[in-house]
């Protein structure tokens, strides 16, 4: 795949017609070494965020050789990178699922947050002897921009049970939680673990591992998050403090921390009515989170001949390709005032759920793909890594 050091250089070499993904390989390899260098434990990526060769190679690359699967497709996908651990932090799974994972992958990490989903792992495996079980207890989501509460998680007055339960039953034990998707305060880590160190001692066990989940945030326009040394000070404090052995595993699953500023998408402007602009992507693309969540995410714009353009900006609005009316994003993204039909546009920051919640729906969703080496419109990493790693980090 031929690599360009900047969208606007893409305009110019090619005829561009449907979106174009760009990728930037170092742009994921900078963020896994720093979750390696810089997180008190072991770093499991999580695959549902971006599963594509490109993502998951850059992360590999960089020296990510844990993930966490939730589907036979990411189980297949993750069992062709020699070395790779996976592990199934899915709370609720198919027998078949379980099956092959075990038999078949060698997988032998399972999460859990029922006596039922227990007596299902065990039943399937045969008694097996050589489980590491992670028990997912339920905590609030007060601090994340993207609730998690209320799918998963064993309860307050059931979890100690269930965690003395799946002791019995596990050669390693684990206990996890998420706090939420983008979690924007770091206390919060601190909150639940302390939430959790109560729940280990009522349950009178001792634990082997305890797993932060994910949550860890990237930053967009109007959600700028507190550097990400914060979020690893107070876990560290948190876990120090709780009641645990001084052997303890410390994990963390992050998948938008990782690779949110790794893809960008470019899309072109069909339409211009007011400040309303009509594009060739939108909801039931890889702009999901802008329309169902009420992102923001960066954009610069460019004209037909690939010249950013400049001058005075203002506030648009979005709509997608399709006939459907909910394919709006409703901003606003600050624009330059003079863009218009066949100019383009970057939208940023768009590698953490954007290729992965495309759709083909009404024809679309169909993409150009390329490598760009320049760096993303923002970061939590700074610029370490520049143009002359990008082969490396592929």
């Amino acid at each position: 795949m031929d690599i360009y050091p900047t969208p606007a250089e893409v305009l110019r070499k090619l005829q561009v017609d449907r979106p174009v993904l760009g990728f930037r390989p170092h742009a994921a390899a900078r963020a896994a070494r720093w979750f390696l260098d810089n997180f008190p434990g072991e770093t499991l990526y999580a695959v549902k965020a971006n599963d594509s060769p490109k993502a998951l190679n850059s992360l590999f690359g960089a020296g990510i050789r844990h993930f966490d699967v939730a589907s036979a497709t990411e189980l297949r996908t993750i069992a062709n990178l020699p070395g790779a651990k996976m592990h199934i932090m899915h709370p609720i799974k198919s027998r078949k699922f379980i099956s092959e994972a075990y038999f078949d992958f060698g997988v032998r990490t399972f999460s859990l947050d029922s006596e039922a989903e227990l007596e299902k792992i065990l039943a399937v495996t045969g008694n097996a002897k050589d489980l590491t079980l992670v028990v997912r207890v339920a905590c609030p989501s007060t601090y994340s921009e993207i609730s998690l509460e209320g799918k998963f998680g064993a309860q307050w007055s059931d979890a100690p049970d269930l965690i003395r339960r799946t002791r019995q039953n596990a050669e390693a034990l684990g206990v996890s939680f998420h706090a939420g998707s983008q979690m924007m305060c770091p206390e919060g880590y601190g909150q639940v673990l302390r939430t959790v160190s109560k729940q280990i001692a009522r349950a009178a066990t001792l634990v082997d591992i305890v797993d932060v989940g994910g949550g860890f945030p990237s930053v967009y326009p109007g959600r700028e998050p507190p550097a990400l040394d914060a979020y690893m000070d107070e876990i560290r404090d948190a876990f120090d403090q709780m009641l645990v052995t001084y052997n303890c595993e410390l994990w963390c699953e992050p998948g938008r921390a990782l690779v949110a500023e790794s893809e960008s998408v470019i899309v072109r402007v069909d339409s211009r009515r007011g400040n309303t602009l009509f594009i060739n992507d939108g909801a039931f693309g890889t702009l999901y989170d802008a329309a169902h969540c009420k992102w923001v995410f960066p954009t610069r714009a460019f004209d037909a001949n690939g010249h950013e353009m400049s001058g005075r900006k203002r506030e648009f609005d979005l709509y997608g390709p399709t006939c459907d009316s909910a394919d709006y994003l409703e901003g606003p993204f600050l624009l330059p005032e003079n863009i218009d039909e066949g100019d383009f546009i970057e939208i940023g920051n768009i590698g953490a759920y954007g290729r992965v919640m495309a759709s083909h729906f009404n024809g679309c969703g169909y993409y150009d793909e390329v490598v760009l080496a320049d760096e993303p419109m923002l970061s939590m990493y700074g610029e370490d890594v520049g143009a002359t790693s990008i082969s490396a980090a592929l």
